[in-house]
């Protein structure tokens, strides 16, 4: 029998929350917003399903170049590619660095 392929296979500890952090976020992380040019932070927040990036990008940084609706476009780099990532509010934390 062959497993199934879908887009959160392999995840079962990366996209896993804290017992006290469960249940769903603020609604002020989806009312964020973000300059273009602004760095972020991607964190895969696990109770919001929609606008989720894939999980090869969860804790990666990269660089705001727009917005696509109510998603924001991320530019970030893949080895020696970049990439463009499409996520929502939810799922991006403003870098301090």
């Amino acid at each position: 029998m062959q497993a199934s392929r879908g887009t959160r296979t392999k995840t079962r500890n990366v996209l896993k929350k804290k017992p006290r952090a469960r249940g769903l976020s603020p609604i002020t992380k989806g009312l964020q917003e973000f300059e273009s040019g602004e760095k972020v932070n991607i964190i895969i927040d696990p109770s919001e399903h929609k606008g989720m990036p894939f999980s090869r990008f969860h804790g990666l940084t990269g660089v705001v170049v727009g917005r696509r609706g109510t998603a924001f476009e991320v530019s970030v780099k893949d080895g020696n590619k970049t990439k463009m990532v499409v996520a929502r509010p939810e799922h991006l934390v403003k870098n301090n660095s």
